[in-house]
C-alpha cells in the first residue's frame, strides 16, 4: 500500500488504487502505528518507511494557511490549500505521539516543533472530533514537552468545550455530545478520559466514562457482539443506530477508549468490551465473518448486510493494526500474548 511518496488511500480488493492518490489522514494514522510499534515486544517499522510517513506530514503543512492539506493526487499535486478540521486534528495527534515516542531523537524534535506551530489554529475549530484528536495528541505532547503553557491552555479549552456540548445535549436516554452518532465516535470519550487522567480533572474522567458506557450499550447486540455504529446511521437524530455499514475505524476507536477507561480503575468490564471490539475483526460480528486476513494483515473495508466489503484500503488496514497493537500490549501485561495474531505491518 506504500510507494516512495507515502501510503495510498484506497485499494480494489488488495490492489492499491492509484486513482485516489494519498491523504494526510492515512499517513498520519500510519505514523501513529510506527509509534505504537516502538513498544516492548514489537518489531519496528523500517526507518525508511517511518521517515517517508513523516515527510508526507511535513509536506502537508501549509504555512501560509496555518493548516495541513489533506488530499494529494497520484501525480503529487495537492488538491486543496487546507484540509478539514478533523484531518488537522488527526495530524496533530500523530505529531504528538511522534514527539513522545518516536525512535529517532531528531524526529521527536521535528514532531514537537511542527505540533507547536500547528496547534494554535485549533482554537478556532468547531468540530468536536478535531478537538478530540487534538486532545489525544496533546496528551502525548505535554508528556514530552511539559512546560509548554500554551499547550496546557489549549488542552483545558478543548476539554471544556467537549464537556460543554455534552451538558447541552445529554438527556437520560441520550448521553452523547451531539444529536446524532457519526464516525470515530469513541474518540470523544477517550479524549476526555485520558485528559482527565493526565491533569487530575475528575470531571473530565467522569464525563468520558459516562458517555462511553452509553455508547457501549448501543454498540452491543442482544447476543453480546460488538456492533459499531453503521454509516447508514450518519445524519439520524436521537434514534437507535442502524446496523450497517460497519467500519473498522469504529472498532479501533472503541478498543482505545475502553483501554483508556480500564486505566481509571481496572474494571474488568472495560477489558471485556475491548476484547469484544477486537473480536469483531476476527468474526465476532453480525455475519460471523472475519474482516482480517491473518496471513497478510490486510483488513476488509467494512461489513455490509450480506457480506464484507472486499476492498482493503489504508484506513481499514491501519485500524486493524492499531487495534491489534493495543490489544497485544494489554496481553503482554496480562501474560496472554501467545494467543494473539502476529502483527504484520506495512512494508517499505
Amino acid at each position: 500500500m506504500c510507494d516512495d511518496t507515502g501510503l495510498f488511500q484506497h485499494a480494489v480488493h488488495s490492489v492499491p488504487d492509484r486513482s485516489h492518490g494519498y491523504c494526510v489522514d492515512d499517513n498520519a494514522r500510519a505514523l501513529l502505528l510506527a509509534c505504537a510499534l516502538n513498544n516492548p515486544g514489537e518489531q519496528r517499522l523500517s526507518e525508511t518507511l517511518t521517515a517517508r510517513l513523516a515527510a508526507f506530514v511535513q509536506h502537508a503543512w501549509n504555512p501560509d494557511k496555518r493548516r495541513f492539506r489533506n488530499f494529494m493526487s497520484f501525480d503529487r499535486r495537492w488538491l486543496e490549500d487546507s484540509g478539514s478540521e478533523d484531518s488537522h486534528g488527526r495530524t496533530l495527534w500523530a505529531l504528538g505521539e511522534c514527539a513522545h515516542s518516536d525512535a529517532s531523537p531528531s524526529r521527536r524534535r521535528w514532531a514537537a516543533g511542527l505540533f507547536a506551530e500547528a496547534l494554535p489554529t485549533v482554537e478556532s475549530f468547531r468540530s468536536p472530533r478535531a478537538w478530540a484528536f487534538t486532545l489525544l495528541g496533546l496528551d502525548a505532547y505535554c508528556a514530552a514537552v511539559p512546560k509548554d503553557s500554551l499547550a496546557e491552555c489549549v488542552r483545558t479549552l478543548l476539554a471544556d468545550r467537549l464537556i460543554a456540548i455534552l451538558s447541552l445535549v445529554e438527556t437520560k436516554d441520550w448521553v452523547w455530545f451531539e444529536d446524532g452518532l457519526a464516525y470515530d465516535n469513541a474518540r470523544l470519550p477517550q479524549a476526555l478520559i485520558i485528559t482527565g487522567i493526565s491533569t487530575g480533572a475528575s470531571a473530565y474522567v467522569e464525563a468520558g466514562l459516562r458517555s462511553l458506557r452509553w455508547l457501549m450499550t448501543v454498540q452491543t447486540t442482544q447476543e453480546g457482539y460488538f456492533r459499531p455504529i453503521g454509516t447508514e446511521s450518519f445524519g439520524d437524530k436521537r434514534t437507535p443506530p442502524r446496523a450497517f455499514d460497519q467500519q473498522p475505524l469504529e472498532a479501533a476507536a472503541t478498543i482505545s477508549a475502553c483501554l483508556a477507561a480500564l486505566r481509571v480503575n481496572g474494571n474488568a468490564e472495560w477489558r471485556a468490551d475491548a476484547a469484544r471490539a477486537f473480536a469483531w475483526f476476527l468474526g465476532g460480528n453480525d455475519l460471523s465473518l472475519p474482516l482480517v486476513d491473518l496471513e497478510t494483515g490486510s483488513c476488509r473495508d467494512g461489513l455490509h448486510p450480506d457480506r464484507p466489503n472486499e476492498n482493503r484500503g489504508a484506513e481499514s488496514v491501519l485500524s486493524y493494526l492499531l487495534g491489534l497493537a493495543e490489544i497485544r500490549q494489554l496481553a503482554l501485561i496480562s501474560g496472554d500474548r501467545a494467543k494473539l495474531p502476529r502483527l504484520r505491518a506495512l512494508r517499505a
